[in-house]
């Protein structure tokens, strides 16, 4: 079993080099209940399975420094490095992962330390029981989390709350970069999206052909505007008009 972390980055000199070293140094130890994997089980009836893990970063057409500094990590064993030769937007960068990575498990990191890798056990955890093919982390189900922006905290309740009227679904969290699913589930998605539009599309696409997300609290430290920070309202708009056209086409 693989899972593959999937970092999408533009323009992240100051933490790339530490959302690496954070996601190589966590180890996905998860205990199951699953008599699948052919493992002698623990007195509670359980298995622990260790996920092996390979990271894809995809470059998206940085001009910061950033890329100076990925030559010296595309040489790490399990780490694997891609470039856009101009900035493309966020979905590409993640559709570019998804065709270069082999894991079984596919997980979304953004690369600006905003989201904890050592919440990946709980995020893979019900895929590998079979509960779910899709996992989404939430902010909102009661983790630990730095105090957010009113206004982003309202506007992402807003969307999700669009998301959930169109796609009859209940959702707490539609816009959180960490989107779990498996490689069945990645096949089948063709994500046209560039940019912020990426959030939106999947999530429409997922819902549309029946998987239903299972979510899991997760610990979130946001950023400032001053530490990188980019969504605006306008990104809002982009977002909802993306549901709006994913609910009705393909």
């Amino acid at each position: 079993m693989k899972l593959s972390v999937l970092i999408p980055c533009y323009n992240e000199v100051a933490t790339i080099q530490e959302i690496v070293r954070r996601v190589r140094a966590v180890e996905v130890r998860v205990r199951v209940f699953d008599g699948r994997f052919g493992l002698p089980p623990g007195p509670d009836g359980s298995v622990e399975l260790v996920v092996d893990k390979e990271v894809i970063i995809v470059d998206d057409g940085s001009v910061d420094g950033t890329r100076d500094l990925l030559p010296a990590l595309d040489e790490l064993p399990d780490v694997h490095v891609y470039y856009h030769e101009r900035n493309m937007g966020k979905g590409a960068a993640v559709r570019t992962a998804i065709e270069k990575a082999t894991g079984d498990i596919m997980l979304v990191q953004d690369a600006d330390l905003e989201y904890d890798p050592r919440d990946y056990p709980v995020l893979v955890q019900p895929i590998l029981e079979g509960r779910a093919q899709v996992v989404y982390g939430s902010r909102f189900l009661g983790g630990p989390r730095k105090a957010m922006f009113f206004t982003h905290m309202l506007g992402n309740k807003l969307l999700t709350l669009f998301t959930n009227i169109l796609f009859d679904t209940i959702l707490s969290d539609m816009e959180t970069c960490y989107k779990v699913f498996t490689r069945e589930v990645a096949q089948q998605l063709r994500i046209r999206s560039h940019g912020w539009g990426f959030d939106p599309e999947i999530t429409a696409k997922i819902l549309k052909r029946g998987y239903r997300i299972y979510e899991v609290p997760i610990s979130y430290t946001g950023r400032e505007y001053t530490e990188g920070k980019k969504i605006s309202w306008r990104d809002g708009l982009t977002v909802m008009w993306t549901l709006l056209k994913y609910r009705f086409t393909e």
